[in-house]
C-alpha cells in the first residue's frame, strides 16, 4: 500500500471505538503517526496498542475535547514526540435524542458543547502551529441530521450544522496558510446509532466503509470547503446553495409580493455554491442596481 501520509501526525478525537477507531486505523495504515484521543483512557490505549501491533505508530491521549487544558496538553505531547500536528479529525460526539418538546435544555447544551465547542477547542489548539508551518488538514464531522434534519435530534442537528459553518470560515481563513478544512458526514453503525438503525442495515454500515473517504480530505491534494457524505461504501458531496432569486424592492406591497413570487424566489435552476458568505449581499445589491465591493476573504 502507498504510504500517502508517511510521517504525517494526526489527531483523531473520540477514537476509542466506532468511527474514530476506524479512522485511526486507516490513517496509520497510510503511514501517519496517530494520536488516539478518547475520554475513556482504556479505550484509547486499546486502539493505540492495536495500531502498534500492526506496525504503526500511535500514542493514547485520554482527554475531554471540551477541556481546553487537556486538549492543549495532548497537542503539546504529540508535538514533542513527533514535531507538530498535520491532521486533526474532529470525530468525538455524543447523542441525547428526544423530541424537542421533551428535551431538557441541559441535554441541548451538552450535545452542542461536545460536538461544536469540542471541535472548536481542538481546532484552536492546533491552528497557530498549522499557520506557522503553512500546512494543515482539519476535518469536522457533520451529519445528515444537521444538513437535512432528523426527528428527535434538534440538539445534535443544530451542533452538526454549526460545524459546517465553522468549516466554511476556517477554510477561508486558513487557505493562504495551506490549511484545508472539510466536513465528513458519515452514516455508520456505532454505539451512537444503537437502536436507531434497522438490524439488517447494520452489516452494510460498518465504520470501515466510511473511513476511506477521510484519506481524500487529509492528503496533500485534499480539497477545501467540501462536505463529503459517506456510508456503506457510497460517497457523495453536499452543498449549501443560493438561488437566483428575484428583486422585489421596498414598495408598500413588498411583503405580499414576496409571497406571490415565492416560486420564482425558490426556483433552484441556476443556483450557485457561494465562494464566501458576502456573495449573498453582493448579489442582492447588484439586483438593486448597486455594485458592492468584493469582500476581502484573506484578512
Amino acid at each position: 500500500m502507498t504510504k500517502a501520509l508517511q510521517d504525517r501526525v494526526a489527531i483523531v478525537t473520540g477514537a476509542g471505538g466506532g468511527l474514530g477507531r476506524a479512522h485511526a486505523l486507516m490513517l496509520a495504515r497510510h503511514g501517519a503517526c496517530v494520536v488516539v484521543n478518547d475520554s475513556e483512557g482504556a479505550a484509547a490505549e486499546r486502539v493505540a496498542a492495536e495500531i502498534e501491533a500492526a506496525g504503526g505508530r500511535a500514542m493514547a491521549a485520554p482527554a475531554s475535547v471540551t477541556d481546553a487544558e487537556q486538549v492543549a496538553a495532548m497537542v503539546h505531547a504529540a508535538t514533542m514526540a513527533w514535531g507538530g500536528i498535520d491532521i486533526l479529525v474532529n470525530n468525538a460526539g455524543i447523542l441525547r435524542d428526544r423530541s424537542f418538546a421533551k428535551m431538557d435544555l441541559a441535554d441541548f447544551r451538552l450535545v452542542v458543547d461536545v460536538h461544536l465547542m469540542g471541535a472548536a477547542t481542538c481546532s484552536k489548539a492546533v491552528w497557530d502551529q498549522m499557520r506557522e508551518r503553512r500546512h494543515g488538514r482539519i476535518v469536522m464531522t457533520t451529519s445528515s441530521s444537521g444538513l437535512y434534519g432528523n426527528f428527535g435530534q434538534a440538539n445534535y442537528g443544530a451542533a452538526k450544522m454549526a460545524l459546517v459553518g465553522l468549516m466554511q470560515t476556517l477554510a477561508l481563513e486558513g487557505e493562504k496558510y495551506g490549511i484545508r478544512v472539510n466536513c465528513l458526514a458519515p452514516t455508520a453503525a456505532t454505539r451512537m446509532t444503537d437502536g436507531v438503525l434497522a438490524p439488517d442495515a447494520l452489516a452494510h454500515l460498518a465504520p470501515e466503509a466510511v473511513s476511506p473517504g477521510l484519506l481524500a480530505l487529509v492528503g496533500d491534494d485534499a480539497p477545501t470547503r467540501n462536505i463529503l457524505c459517506a456510508g456503506a461504501g457510497h460517497f457523495a458531496t453536499a452543498n449549501v446553495t443560493l438561488t437566483d432569486g428575484a428583486f422585489i424592492g421596498r414598495a408598500d406591497d413588498a411583503a405580499q409580493r414576496v409571497i406571490s413570487e415565492w416560486d420564482r424566489i425558490s426556483d433552484r435552476r441556476g443556483e450557485i455554491v457561494p465562494a464566501y458568505g458576502f456573495t449573498q449581499a453582493e448579489r442582492e445589491l447588484a439586483s438593486a442596481g448597486f455594485t458592492a465591493p468584493t469582500m476581502a476573504v484573506n484578512r
